[in-house]
Order: C-alpha cells, then sequence, then structure tokens
C-alpha cells in the first residue's frame, strides 16, 4: 500500500488528497497542516471581511469530508523538517510521518513590512481566514485605514474600506495601481473605483514607519516624505514568503519557490509541489512561471496527484488561469501572465471600460480586461492553441472579438 503525505491543506493540496483517493483507492493518505481548521475558500473571505458573507458558506471540507475518505488530517501540526533520504516527515510534537511519495503544498505567508512597528496591533494582512476575521472586527469599529501594496491582494483592503464605510488612504510606490500590468488609462480607471468607494490613492508613496497609541495600537503611517496617515488599523498586502523554513537541509531547487517540471515533479524523486509555493514550467509561456490564482493552484494539485499515483508523467499542467475582482460597479479580470511579454496592444473603451493583451514571440500570454469580460475566453482559446496573433492588434482590440477575422493559420509567418 503507498504512502501518501500532503503538506499543507490549501487547495492545491486538498485537490491532491481527493485525486489520490480517486485514483488509488487502496492507498493511505494523510495531510498535515498548520492551520486550525479544514480547507475553505480562500477566495470568499475578503467577503467575509467586508462583512457581506457569514463564515458558514465559506468553509469548503469539514473534518468529516476526509473521515469519509479515509484521509487522515492533521491540523495544528508543524513541520520541522523532511528526510528525503529516510522518506520522513517530522512534525512538531517528535513524530515522525513516512512517505513513499511526498506533495509540497505549504503556499506563503505575507510579507511584513521592514519599518518600524509594522507588528504592532492594528497592522493586518490578508490570507488566512483568521486574517478577514481580524479585519472584519477591525474595520466594524473603524473610521479610517492606510492600505499599503500595490496589488491584486491590497485592493481587496480598499473594498473592505468601501464596504463598511471607511476612509481609505491607499498609500502607492509608483505612479498607479498594479503597474506593472496596467497602463495610466487602465489604472485610472481602477482609481476612479476606489475613490468612489471611499478610497484615495496616494502615489509614490509608501510606508516608512507606523506611529503607535500609549497601547502599542497602530496609529499612523507615514510616509518617507513625511506626510502623516492616521488610521484606526493599516492594511499591507506587499506579496508572500514562501514557507519554506522548514526545507533549509532539503536539497530541493529553489528560485524564489520550489521549481518544478509541468509535471509537478521537483528535482528529488518521490518529491512534489503544487500551488502558490511553485515556480512552474508553463508549456504555453515556453519557460517557469509562478501563479498565485485559486484556479491554477487547484488544478496543480491534481495534476500532481494524478502523476504521484501513476509514478511517473502521466499528465502535464497546461492552464490559463485568470483572477477577477467585482469590488467596483464594473468588473476587472487578468488572465494569464500579464506583466510578462516583449509586445503588448491595449485600448480604452469608456470610462469603465479598458483592455490590454500581452504577447511574447507574436503570441498573446496574457492580459488584463477592466468593464466587458467577454473576450476572455476567445484571447485564452488563442493561448491554448498558441497562435502568432501579435500582428493583428486590431482584431484583437475590436470591441467584440471575432477569431473568424484573424487571418488563418497558414498564413501567418
Amino acid at each position: 500500500m503507498t504512502e501518501y503525505v500532503i503538506i499543507g491543506d490549501g487547495i492545491s493540496g486538498s485537490s491532491a488528497a481527493e485525486t489520490l483517493r480517486e485514483e488509488d483507492p487502496e492507498s493511505s493518505i494523510t495531510v498535515i497542516t498548520d492551520e486550525g481548521e479544514a480547507l475553505y475558500n480562500r477566495i470568499l473571505i475578503k467577503e467575509h471581511a467586508k462583512g457581506k458573507l457569514p463564515e458558514a458558506p465559506i468553509s469548503i471540507h469539514d473534518e468529516e469530508w476526509y473521515e469519509e475518505r479515509d484521509i487522515e488530517l492533521s491540523l495544528n501540526t508543524h513541520v520541522t523538517t523532511v528526510d528525503t533520504d529516510g522518506k520522513v516527515v517530522r512534525v512538531h510534537d517528535g513524530a515522525d510521518v513516512p512517505y513513499d511519495k511526498l506533495l509540497i503544498a505549504t503556499g506563503g505567508t505575507p510579507t511584513q513590512l521592514p519599518v518600524d512597528n509594522s507588528d504592532a496591533e492594528g497592522v493586518l494582512h490578508f490570507w488566512t481566514f483568521q486574517d478577514a476575521r481580524a479585519i472584519k472586527e477591525y474595520a466594524e469599529d473603524a473610521d479610517r485605514a492606510a492600505i499599503v501594496g500595490a496589488g491584486l491582494l491590497g485592493i481587496d483592503f480598499a473594498a473592505v474600506c468601501g464596504a463598511q464605510g471607511i476612509d481609505g488612504s491607499y498609500l502607492m510606490r509608483g505612479d498607479r495601481w498594479w503597474r506593472y500590468a496596467l497602463s495610466g488609462e487602465g489604472a485610472e480607471i481602477m482609481h476612479e473605483g476606489m475613490r468612489e468607494v471611499g478610497v484615495e490613492p496616494v502615489f509614490d508613496s509608501g510606508v516608512d514607519r507606523f506611529e503607535v497609541d500609549d497601547d502599542g495600537r497602530v496609529a499612523a503611517a507615514v510616509a518617507p516624505d513625511g506626510d502623516r496617515f492616521p488610521c484606526d488599523f493599516a492594511g499591507v498586502a506587499i506579496g508572500l514568503d514562501f514557507n519554506t523554513e522548514y526545507l533549509h537541509d532539503v536539497p530541493l531547487e529553489m528560485d524564489n519557490g520550489i521549481v518544478v517540471d509541468e509535471y509537478m515533479q521537483t528535482n528529488l524523486d518521490d518529491v512534489y509541489a503544487a500551488g502558490d509555493i511553485t515556480r512552474f514550467y508553463d508549456v504555453l509561456l515556453g519557460e517557469h512561471a509562478q501563479n498565485g490564482s485559486w484556479g491554477s493552484a487547484k488544478e496543480q494539485g491534481r495534476i500532481a496527484g494524478v502523476n504521484m499515483a501513476a509514478g511517473d508523467e502521466s499528465e502535464g499542467f497546461e492552464w490559463v488561469s485568470s483572477y477577477s475582482i467585482t469590488h467596483f460597479d464594473f468588473p476587472f479580470l487578468s488572465f494569464g501572465h500579464p506583466t510578462l511579454g516583449d509586445d503588448h496592444a491595449e485600448r480604452k473603451y469608456s470610462d469603465t471600460e479598458w483592455r490590454r493583451v500581452a504577447f511574447k514571440d507574436g503570441k498573446i500570454v496574457g492580459g488584463v480586461l477592466i468593464g466587458d469580460l467577454a473576450p476572455q475566453s476567445k484571447f485564452k482559446q488563442l493561448m491554448r492553441e498558441q497562435r502568432s496573433v501579435a500582428d493583428q492588434k486590431e482584431v484583437l482590440l475590436a470591441e467584440t472579438v471575432d477569431l473568424e477575422e484573424l487571418a488563418p493559420v497558414q498564413e501567418q509567418s
């Protein structure tokens, strides 16, 4: 009987466990997590923080789900190291958990700002369900907030402020939100959305330090130029530190994450990795990349489970990810790798509608849609087909995208 061990019970770890049980019904499966609750929906925790959704719908699996599938779930269990020679996972209580195949799916922990008082009470991060509960509690009593981190996670804090009637100051180091993927025109649509819910973007700013009151609670964020932004709480979302500290003695190939191939296999035999923690080979992009979307993590877990059970390179990971935001009066969606590429095309259609498509070697590798999300399926199709279409930008930027107007594949150079 094969013994599978999964470290991490996020969507990738849980997806792998479910797949393994289907693919290898007689196996032993153990899932180890240092969290105190089973899998929940990380996408929906923002709605809880906004006060829009109670806790109940957010939980995906309860402990009975694991019991019904004969999967051993170890909550509140901290892994101290992995002995890949002896094929043993060691945990904090001194116990050893043997494995034949191991999946690492421990994700990351929000990066802490390297400034004074960044660990003060009221300086909050947004990653776990516990984080969402704390944000909701603070937001219900707050009048003012400061937000740091001009990316996809930071904007969730802006949405919380808008939903809870809090005046927010959104401190951004650059001249626009998500400046690696959006031009000024596209970003300004997002800025206006923030302003309409009471959050003011502050450009070319950031945090030099936090001030605290006599009780040690955050009272203000101070920018490098000395501007002071009083706040009842501060939301920080500047990225993730991957949870690899317990792997410091393991000879895994690392490159800002655990390097895996398209089969989720690491450089070590019988050791796989999935989810946010991976730097995976993207067969559509033709190089290693990273992606933090829920759908991507779930599919990586499934692929890992298939290949662990098969014992070979049975199925590769080929996925076009997407990330959507519904915080404002208009929708927003990014797909693929919108910050990569060597060329792009973009167009603004109205005050709330904008489109950008990124290309690499003539092929679509990602993009951003604001206002009208209808073209996403066609762009994703072109990505999967790996068609060279960068020379036909007008077709891609037409208000209604008609793929039949693209030149036939055989006529393209």
